[in-house]
């Protein structure tokens, strides 16, 4: 080797060092952050922020959101360069993430998710306030788009002031803590907000010092979203958070229970009847393993109700033959973020989608053989997912029926409310402006149980589904009470609502307990008899509950008992949402009374799933009698 060509041998072998030397010397400015390739800005603080002069030494952080990496301003605003208290604390933020400054807290960095949050069900309450603004006759539009915050002082927007503006991400969250049963609103906070125990210590001794002691374990601000997130709101209205859990609403007073292991006595003291839990709540799942950021977020489109804006389907998980899925590579910007805040590491697997609108489920994969495994979100641990049975919806009688139809355990009923209006409630509480009033709209509810779900049809241009239904707004409005003109002004409504029991179960209901069944009808409970003579039968039905003098329906009835409807008259909290009419009755009562005398698991039956009941009929014994 000549002189020449050594040096040229050292000087390449030393920049090869100089290179490995910087690449480890500046590993952070090359490695991934959730900034690169997604819907996030850059975050430019500034490194020598005061904050951590006096808030020394805290942890506690998520890793994204860890001062060393965003600083403290960037979520708690004031003057970060200001040594002094006063002047570094002016125009701090002590709760970032309400909807109130989220757009200068969490939405400088989040701001498509913002967008999304901002014009979602849970922000706007759109269907909420529609559905009450309808019943109090201010509106005949089951489907116009409102927003909570609009809210006046008409007789439906106070009772909405009164009983049910507490529930939107909109309500400030303006005490410290951690989300519990109690918790309403709170933007940002209301899922994404999480306590350690070391958390919840330091703020309590901060409180019980005079805020003196100054808290070292700072809250994170993740994805690790729990049940405890949802159930402030959902478990109001149709109870979908206590429903999943297995608890049915009463009446009870909570001393009325003590020591007694068959009731549950919430935070805020209403008592619970414990009845059979969701199968995915047995299995340690969370409400989020299934609705997914996509949906719990939004898209940033407005819709009227909740089912719209839901796209998951069971048959996503729980398909036929082949699923549909995507790829790792093709993931969406939130879906990747999702994925790698979750440390997963299917990225050479098939991963499901929702058939609807194509969202990714991230905590799902199919392996190489087409089996599908869930991840669940609460501890990781890995679920198969069973395929359907080869009998769901695959006959031509049944295809249209959901599978909560099929699958649901039981759901809430609740029926004889009287809404009146006590003006001279001294210390009402209006829950939109948080201030104490004068005068408050009170509801007075008869009666809370459980059951099988009732029947009804969700119909549109293109097809029909036959769903669950719940006795929704069976009530009287004593308008005139607020109007005052008391007891003059009294409407009545029969209205019944779809609804999503969140009781799923591997079993399902049997045959007469939809074509045998007056609640499941619509006729409400009691005792539905097919009496036959030598010729025809007829069927006959007594009904549990007295009848309503309003209408002179039984008090849980949703339609009358073999009679043509008014079709005038709203029966329902939805334009797209009814009762069977006569004709599709007569069709369930006639599979019924062929399950008089024919188990429905008999060849015959069964023939008829494939074929059609219709079919059928035609080549029917003489000895069988139908009804008339």
């Amino acid at each position: 080797m000549n002189h020449k060509t050594f040096r040229v041998g050292v000087f390449v072998i030393a920049i090869i060092i100089f290179g490995v030397l910087f690449l480890f010397r500046n590993f952070n400015f090359f490695h991934f952050s959730p900034s690169e390739g997604h819907d996030y800005s850059n975050i430019e603080h500034n490194q020598k922020e005061s904050c951590l002069a006096c808030h020394q030494n805290t942890k506690g952080y998520s890793a994204y959101h860890n001062p060393k990496n965003i600083g403290c301003a960037s979520c708690h605003l004031g003057n970060a360069r200001s040594m002094d208290k006063e002047a570094s604390h002016d125009g701090m933020v002590l709760i970032p993430g309400n909807l109130s400054d989220a757009e200068k807290t969490c939405g400088t960095c989040h701001q498509s998710e913002l967008y999304k949050i901002e014009n979602s069900l849970m922000t706007t309450n759109s269907g909420i306030v529609a559905v009450d603004k309808f019943v109090f006759g201010e509106s005949n539009n089951l489907d116009a788009h409102y927003h909570i915050k609009d809210l006046k002082f008409s007789a439906a927007d106070k009772h909405l002031r009164d009983l049910c503006a507490n529930c939107h991400l909109g309500a400030q969250k303006s005490e410290f803590g951690e989300i519990n049963q109690l918790s309403r609103g709170g933007g940002c906070n209301a899922c994404h907000l999480n306590y350690s125990k070391e958390a919840k210590l330091g703020l309590d001794t901060y409180l019980s010092s005079n805020k003196t002691v100054l808290p070292t374990y700072h809250p994170a601000t993740d994805i690790h979203v729990n049940d405890t997130h949802c159930f402030g709101c959902h478990s109001r209205s149709s109870r979908i958070s206590t429903n999943y859990m297995g608890l049915q609403e009463t009446l009870l007073e909570a001393d009325a229970v003590v020591n007694n292991s068959d009731y549950q006595v919430l935070k805020d003291h209403r008592v619970y009847l414990k009845l059979e839990e969701d199968v995915h709540h047995t299995k340690g799942l969370l409400c989020i393993d299934c609705h997914s950021s996509h949906e719990v977020m939004g898209n940033g489109k407005l819709y009227a109700h909740e089912e719209q804006a839901v796209t998951l389907q069971c048959s996503d998980c729980h398909f036929q033959e082949k699923p549909k899925t995507t790829s790792y590579d093709d993931l969406d910007a939130e879906s990747s973020l999702v994925f790698l805040h979750r440390h997963y590491t299917h990225t050479d697997a098939p991963i499901l989608v929702a058939e609807k609108d194509g969202h990714p489920l991230v905590n799902t994969f199919v392996d190489a053989l087409g089996h599908a495994y869930l991840i669940g979100k609460k501890d990781g641990t890995l679920h198969e997912i069973k395929p359907q049975s080869e009998v769901c919806a695959r006959d031509v009688a049944h295809k249209n029926v959901s599978c909560s139809a099929c699958h649901s355990s039981w759901t809430s009923r609740c029926i004889g409310c009287h809404n009146q209006f006590d003006a001279d409630e001294q210390h009402a509480f209006d829950l939109l402006s948080k201030k104490y009033t004068k005068g408050q709209w009170k509801e007075y509810v008869a009666e809370f149980s459980s059951d099988l779900p009732a029947l009804g049809v969700r119909e549109d241009s293109d097809n029909h589904s036959i769903e669950p239904a719940v006795p929704g707004m069976i009530l009287t409005i004593d308008k005139g009470s607020y109007t005052g003109m008391p007891e003059k002004e009294v409407s009545f409504h029969r209205l019944y609502a779809p609804n999503a029991p969140h009781t799923t179960t591997i079993s399902v209901r049997n045959c007469e307990s939809c074509h045998v069944n007056s609640a499941a009808l619509g006729y409400g409970k009691g005792d539905l008899q097919y009496v036959m003579n030598e010729t025809y039968g007829t069927w006959e039905f007594t009904a549990e509950y007295a009848l309503n003098s309003n209408d002179s329906l039984p008090e849980d009835a949703w339609i009358p008992f073999m009679k043509a409807q008014n079709s005038k008259k709203p029966n329902s909290t939805r334009s797209d949402f009814r009762p069977f009419n006569l004709e599709e009755q007569k069709n369930i009562l006639r599979v019924g009374a062929c399950l008089q005398c024919h188990d429905y698991n008999s060849k015959v039956m069964k023939q008829s799933l494939r074929v059609g009941l219709s079919s059928m009929i035609n080549k029917v014994s003489s000895s069988c009698v139908l009804p008339k």
